[in-house]
Parts: structure tokens; sequence; C-alpha cells
């Protein structure tokens, strides 16, 4: 599942640095997450990063998006190529 900032978000920008994808970017009026970009962190660490480091737990699994962790595991792998 790619994950999803909710309206709670207070702009603090603790969670854009942590995403080791650049899934996050500024909104127009919060933070936003790509879920094309998302991979909870699986391939990187064993946690979401931007959920340990936001002060106010407004991040959460983004219901449009549902993957299996071989899913996200196979979009980590698919990013990588695409960097390297």
């Amino acid at each position: 599942m790619a994950l999803l900032i909710t309206d709670e978000c207070i702009n603090c920008d603790v969670c854009e640095p942590e995403c080791p994808n650049g899934a996050i970017n500024q909104g127009d009026e919060i933070y936003v997450i790509n879920p094309t970009l998302c991979t909870e962190c699986v391939g990187h660490y064993e946690t979401p990063q931007c959920v340990d480091v936001c002060p106010v737990d407004c991040i959460m699994t983004n219901p449009s998006h549902v993957e299996t962790t071989d899913e996200l595991q196979l979009k980590y792998q698919q990013l990588m190529k695409q960097t390297a």
C-alpha cells in the first residue's frame, strides 16, 4: 500500500527528506505522497520513515492504493533500476 498524508498535516517539513524514494512533496496546502513512488520504505528500511518521524501521526495507508509486501518489493526493484 502506498501511504497517504491526511489533512491533519502541519507542514513541519520532517517527512520529505526522510523518504528514500522521493515520493513526498509539498502540495498546495499540505505534503502529499506520490503512490507510484511510495514503497512504504520496503527495500530500504524496516518501517516507513515518514511515519516514524511524523509528530502528529497524520500518515496512514492509502486505501486507494492497496499493495502487498511482495508488490511493494517489486515496485522498489523497478524504481532502483530506473535510478541506476
